[in-house]
């Protein structure tokens, strides 16, 4: 047999990928952790943001069929959004593969993969950290669901960590929109500071909440943290940077 023969296809990949997702598809990951701290009008909940995806309607369609729209089986924090039934694999280079990456709904304007540090080098993609939305220049994958399959151009990328805040929640904090705060959380054997925490400036129908992805969420042993507290960059109060 050739050494030609012998390498992998497109199509041989996207047989595969149906085959794991016809087995996987509909589970939903574990609930997130959500310490809160009070001593502001509204109560901070701090939740671990697992690798997904955002996909347009003509994606989704592509993806999952004509005509398909996504079904929710988990509400989020957030009003109006959730996590859907639906699942896709994710390729990156050299036909790396994560076989089960969540669509977050509803749909957007633009499809977009978030992940970890630790998933970007399982994949073999080096991708930026930039705020949801900020894709130009990122690095592209392959996305394949069970009825078809996309070339994403670009729109990897890893989430910078984040708090989104009403008007009246970036008045208590003396902050603004886009501007850098400090997560102070204590845990068990790894109370940290994180810092670059980017504020997302919304309406009053935002709920107070930071995003960290996992690989974040783990080394601060978040589901084990007793007391969590938003700071102001400038504010010499806090403890250990990270």
């Amino acid at each position: 047999m050739s050494a030609a023969s012998n390498q992998v296809t497109r199509e041989d990949v996207e047989r595969v990928v149906r085959s794991v997702l016809s087995r996987q598809f509909g589970q939903s990951p574990a609930a997130p952790a959500t310490p809160t701290s009070s001593g502001k009008p509204n109560p901070l909940v701090v939740n671990i943001s697992a690798r997904h995806c955002h996909l347009t309607d003509e994606h989704i369609e592509i993806l999952f069929g004509k005509g398909h729209k996504l079904n929710p089986i988990k509400w989020l924090y957030q009003d109006g959004y959730y996590a859907a039934e639906e699942t896709v694999a994710i390729v990156g280079p050299r036909r790396r593969m994560l076989p089960e990456v969540r669509v977050l709904g509803p749909s957007r304007g633009a499809s977009q993969v978030e992940l970890a540090f630790t998933d970007a080098i399982s994949l073999g993609l080096d991708i930026p950290v930039r705020i949801s939305g900020d894709v130009a220049g990122t690095p592209g994958c392959l996305i394949v669901g069970p009825k078809g399959s996309l070339e994403l151009h670009e729109g990897v990328i890893r989430a910078m960590r984040h708090v989104h805040m009403s008007p009246s929640d970036m008045a208590a904090y003396g902050v603004k929109d886009k501007d850098l705060m400090q997560l102070k959380v204590e845990s068990p054997g790894c109370s940290t500071t994180l810092e670059n925490v980017s504020v997302r400036g919304g309406d009053d129908k935002i709920k107070l909440e930071v995003h960290l992805d996992t690989d974040e969420g783990n080394a601060i042993n978040l589901p084990n943290a007793t007391h969590v507290q938003l700071l102001k960059a400038n504010d010499s109060s806090c403890g250990c940077h990270t």
